[in-house]
């Protein structure tokens, strides 16, 4: 089977490496190989490789993690050596079982791409070629033509498949939009061994209020700082505006190291208007022969961390697809989707200036969500399923289980006090 993937990001590779399993494979990308590329506009800025994510990066990749740490990458436990905050308060630190691995986007990208076996070409896709119904290969933008059994469209959120389509006379994709006008400003800084009280990562969401940001420790000894705003709450990109966004966090940790620490770049912007899902599950007319994965198809609010975890699942299924009918792969991909869409999307629309709708059921269900997150704050074990469901290790279903019920509707539960200081997790 011959494929050309379209796109060299971390969707796109990772679907390159498990296609040249099975034949030959092109992989298109419009960015010389190496550092931020263009076509990754939020490459600059904070990004998070979720437990699940890494996971299955390590089985198409055996040895993916250790690459990652010997080029300067760290690992962290989530709610261990990091600080979570929802409602301005922390979640209780605790056991989780998962490893997050902390890196910059290119450094991942770079691991990968080193360890793809497939023929890079360096180029413009412009678009696909179709026959009977059957996508015969890939149209280069210089007139020329890559053949290929298979089309992946990995090439982002920019993504002009549903253009190509419309010329090409097959209907476009429904697109499912929640609008959240988020805006970024990231800004690296010197790492000290004190910082943070030695943590590698701090993360406060924007739940209940428009602002929120994060700190990573990155490679070369650097914190990668992201500020972010929603509904056009957006941070300023001087030095001032930067360091009062940051201290006007509902809690502190962000702010100090803002305040303290070294600059070593200017703050960087990135805005986001919202997350998108093109239903190509959906299309029946969809052209066999052609896969869509990553933000191509689904992207979602990077606040919430999911999208390489995300992308790495649909690869999964590209893995141990039986290689007949793409139609098949494409909602087996849907369903992937729907389930990550549901938890970020659901976040949003618990704002009520986000635009949405909201049916009595889904309204229950945010109260009671919302309850868990306050809950979480004083009680280890709901804080462990909470962080289990965001990394996606766990459905979200494990949050209605009667264990986790009990704990949760118990009266008094969810008042709280914080957790603002470093404790020592069991293993």
């Amino acid at each position: 089977m011959r494929s050309v993937v379209v796109g060299g990001g971390f969707a796109g590779l990772l679907a390159a490496h498990v296609l040249a399993e099975r034949g030959p494979v092109t992989l298109v990308e419009r960015d010389p190989a190496g550092g931020a590329r263009r076509g990754v506009p939020q490459g600059r800025h904070l990004h998070g490789l979720l437990d699940r994510g890494r996971r299955i990066a390590e089985q198409i990749h055996p040895g993916f993690t250790a690459d990652l740490l010997a080029a300067g990458a760290l690992t962290a436990e989530p709610l261990a050596r990091t600080r979570w905050f929802l409602h301005g308060r922390r979640l209780h630190p605790t056991a989780t079982g998962l490893t997050s691995v902390l890196a910059s986007r290119p450094l991942i990208e770079d691991v990968l791409r080193h360890r793809t076996l497939a023929e890079l070409h360096v180029g413009t896709a412009s678009g696909v070629e179709l026959d009977a119904g059957r996508v015969r290969g890939v149209r280069l933008a210089d007139g020329s033509m890559l053949p290929a059994d298979l089309v992946v469209d990995a090439s982002g959120r920019a993504s002009r498949l549903p253009d190509q389509l419309a010329e090409l006379g097959v209907a476009r994709p429904r697109e499912d939009r929640v609008d959240v006008d988020l805006g970024y400003a990231t800004r690296t800084y010197r790492r000290r061994p004190h910082d943070l009280g030695g943590d590698l990562n701090a993360l406060v969401s924007t739940v209940p209020r428009s602002r929120g940001g994060g700190a990573m420790a990155v490679e070369g000894e650097r914190w990668l700082v992201t500020l972010a705003g929603i509904l056009g709450d957006h941070p300023p990109l001087d030095d001032a505006g930067f360091r009062a966004f940051a201290a006007s966090l509902p809690t502190g940790p962000i702010g100090d190291l803002v305040a303290a620490a070294e600059p070593l770049d200017e703050p960087v912007p990135y805005r986001f208007r919202g997350s998108r899902h093109r239903r190509y599950d959906l299309l029946r007319c969809l052209p066999e022969g052609l896969l869509v994965l990553g933000d191509a198809v689904c992207s979602l609010n990077p606040l919430y961390a999911q999208g390489m975890t995300l992308a790495a699942q649909q690869v999964e299924a590209l893995r141990t697809w039986d290689g007949r009918r793409t139609r098949e792969l494409n909602r087996s991909v849907g369903r992937l989707c729907a389930a990550a869409w549901e938890i970020a999307t659901r976040a949003d629309l618990g704002l009520p200036e986000v635009a949405g709708s909201r049916p009595l059921p889904a309204r229950v269900l945010d109260g009671y969500v919302t309850r868990v997150q306050r809950v979480a704050h004083a009680d280890p074990v709901v804080a462990r399923a909470l962080i289990r469901v965001a990394n996606l290790a766990d459905p979200s279903t494990v949050l209605l289980t009667p264990p986790i019920l009990r704990r949760v509707l118990r009266p008094g539960a969810d008042a709280t006090v914080a957790h603002e200081e470093r404790v020592e997790v069991p293993a």
